[in-house]
Parts: structure tokens; sequence; C-alpha cells
């Protein structure tokens, strides 16, 4: 997920650069998309020793995406009057609370609730994060802070789900998350030596976020945006057992398929910003629509080989999603930059919330390639969506 804000001579307070602060954040990052992660590549044997179905155990990850809408809508009107530092690391608390939560969960009620303090510190956490790492650095360095910052991002891509998977294998999903707890003990230390104190400013009420949501160009931005990560997340919510149970791939196997995913990723996001300079509408249609191809190649061609390329290709495209998205609410919103990468956030949370459940329903029902099946053909709907309707320029 990206946050995009426009930078003024007056965010950027610091005249010496707080790189051990920005690493701190970029911890966050990290730890927080990881656990964030962590359900896509343990789900069978969670849904197995806490007897429940697999299809209910990815309601785990809905739970996570429910709170962090909520928390991505209320954070800053709930904390306008408390030090960003404080705030920040109470998130850290959260989620450290959260991975030991889940890891002792002896029934599926507990997971939830360790799952929906996740939801919180992570919806709350991305609507402050580029507006405190622009506070941390001179005016000059912004953009290389924010791109240490996001690459906590790629790096969760890239480690969380294959190591997830590999380390599940080895000392179980269990010890897995608390592995996961102890990363975000790491985190907490780090914030703790190295934010300064960051007292709060003036933010954008919900009042503001509803006017800006209002503006037709963004409706429609963001109904598209809701079909993307609905797909992708349907998709990447059950691609365990959609490779176990329909691909065959042992837990080895699976960690390699989703390495290459992450690393494939990283290279989209890259290939992104180039595709970008050329044509943004462009590059918004082409990364769902290679998206949805994969899938349904997923679907077709069952074999580990072709698979774990279509894999790659499906991580490559997805790479592109949020840098693309971010140039659009920038250049549909220049105005209220900031009040738009919010309710992209928000969007993204509910879409994942919906892919989640939604496929938990139609994995219960047709199994894992009725989940793929469906979630390729809404990728598909969102390509011709953005070809068909979407427009890039200023949102009146």
């Amino acid at each position: 997920m990206t946050n995009t804000v426009n930078v003024s001579p007056a965010q950027a307070q610091q005249d010496v650069p707080a790189w051990g602060a920005v690493i701190a954040m970029t911890l966050g990052v990290f730890g927080l998309v990881s656990a964030e992660f962590l359900p896509a590549s343990l789900l069978t044997p969670m849904a197995s020793d806490l007897s429940i179905t697999e299809g209910m155990a990815g309601q785990a990850v809905s739970a996570t995406a429910l709170l962090a809408v909520a928390a991505s809508l209320l954070t800053a009107t709930v904390t306008r009057g408390i030090d960003r530092r404080h705030v920040l690391l109470g998130f850290s608390v959260l989620l450290i609370v959260s991975n030991i939560l889940v890891a002792f969960a002896p029934n599926f009620v507990l997971l939830l609730a360790g799952r929906v303090l996740l939801g919180i510190a992570l919806g709350g956490f991305w609507t402050m994060a580029a507006a405190t790492v622009i506070r941390l650095v001179p005016e000059s360095s912004v953009p290389r802070a924010l791109a240490i910052m996001f690459s906590g991002v790629s790096a969760a891509a890239i480690f969380a789900a294959p190591l997830g998977s590999y380390l599940g294998g080895i000392i179980g999903w269990r010890h897995v998350f608390l592995v996961a707890s102890l990363l975000g003990v790491l985190t907490l230390v780090v914030q703790f030596f190295t934010l300064p104190s960051i007292p709060p400013r003036g933010r954008a009420t919900l009042g503001t976020l509803i006017a800006v949501m209002n503006r037709p160009r963004m409706k429609f931005g963001l109904f598209v945006l809701v079909l993307i990560f609905t797909g992708h997340f349907a998709l990447f919510t059950y691609i365990r057992p959609f490779l176990e149970n329909v691909t065959g791939v042992a837990t080895a196997g699976i960690s390699g398929i989703l390495l290459g995913f992450g690393v494939a990723n990283f290279i989209g996001t890259h290939i992104a910003g180039t595709l970008i300079g050329r044509s943004l509408r462009l590059t918004l249609a082409l990364m769902p629509l290679i998206m949805g191809l994969a899938g349904l190649g997923m679907v077709s061609f069952q074999g580990i080989a072709p698979t774990a390329i279509l894999v790659a290709i499906w991580g490559m495209a997805f790479g592109g999603v949020p840098v693309a998205w971010s140039t659009w609410i920038t250049r549909s919103v220049p105005d209220e930059a900031e009040s738009g990468g919010g309710l992209m956030v928000a969007t993204i949370q509910v879409a994942i919330a919906l892919g989640a459940a939604a496929g938990g329903l139609v994995f219960d029902i047709s199994g894992a390639l009725g989940v793929f099946s469906i979630a390729a053909m809404i990728l598909l709907a969102a390509a011709i969506a953005v070809a068909i309707g979407l427009r890039t320029g200023p949102a009146k």
C-alpha cells in the first residue's frame, strides 16, 4: 500500500536528516505488512490446527482489513492532540500483542481478536506514515526518505510469505507468528531510541475526505481500485491452497514460488515508473489486464512450471499497481493529495476484506479453482473499466 502526499517547504522541519528514525519507520512498515501477509502462506496449517475450514481462516484477513479501514479514517481525528512519536510507538505495541495473540490462539475467536489489533495498527500507521517521514528530513531529502520507507513493503513481499511458508514447515505456524512478534519488539526498540518528538499538526477532517471522495472521477477511480485489489487479494489469500490442492506443489516448492512472486513484485515496481512516464492510463489498464490473464492461465495450465512463471508475472504486474494509482491520486486531486492518499488506503483495505471474505465463501463452495476463476474475471473487468472510462486529469 502507498500513501501519496504533496510536500511543502514548511512540512520538512529537520535541518539534519534523522535517518535512524526513517529506518525505524521502514521497520514498522516491514513488520506490519509482513504480519498482514503471513496468513496467505500459512492458511492450510492454521485452519487444520484450529479445526476450521480454510475459507473461515481466510476471514482473519478480512478482519484485519476491516479494522484497518476504520483506523485509516479515524486515526487522524482521534489522535489529533497526541505526539506522533507516542502514537507510532503505540502501533508497534499493538503489532507485538497481535502476533502473540495469534500465536497462542486456541480458537478462531482469539485468532480474530489478534488480527483485529493488527488492523488497527496497520490502518493507523499508514495514515500518518508519509506525513511523519517528511518531517524527519529536509525537503531535499524527502523523496529518498519516502523511497526508503516504502522499500519495507517490497521487502515484506519478498520475504514474508515465502519465509513464513518455509519456517512454518519447520517450526510450525504458531512459532512463525512468535518470530513476527520479535520483529515487532525490535521495531519498538529502534523507534523508541530514534523517533524524536513530533507534535501533532492540523490534519484533514472526515468532512474533507468525504468532499474529495464525492468528486466524480474519484468515485469511479476508487471503484476500479476496489475491483483490482479485490481480485488480487482473492488470489493471494488462497494461493497456498491452490498450489497444494490444484497444482500439487510441496511446501518447499510453495516457498520458492512465493519468493518468485516477491522478487517479481519488486521488479514490477521499478518497471511501472518507466511505463507511467510514457502513459499513466496505459499503465493503469495494463497491470490488471496482465494479472487477470495470469489468473486465467493458472486455472488453465496447472503444471508446476507454468504456475510458477504465471505467479511471477502476476507479482510483477501487481508491483506497479500502488505506484500507478498513487500517481493517479496525485494528478486527480492535486489540491488534496494527502486526503486522496488516505482514501486510497481505506479503499485498498475495503478491497482486501472483500477479496478475502468473498474468496472464502467461493472457496468453501467450489474450491481454489472457483476463487481463481472469479478473481481473474474481476481483474479483467477492472482493466476494461480503466481503458474505457478512467481519466487521468484533475478531478473537478
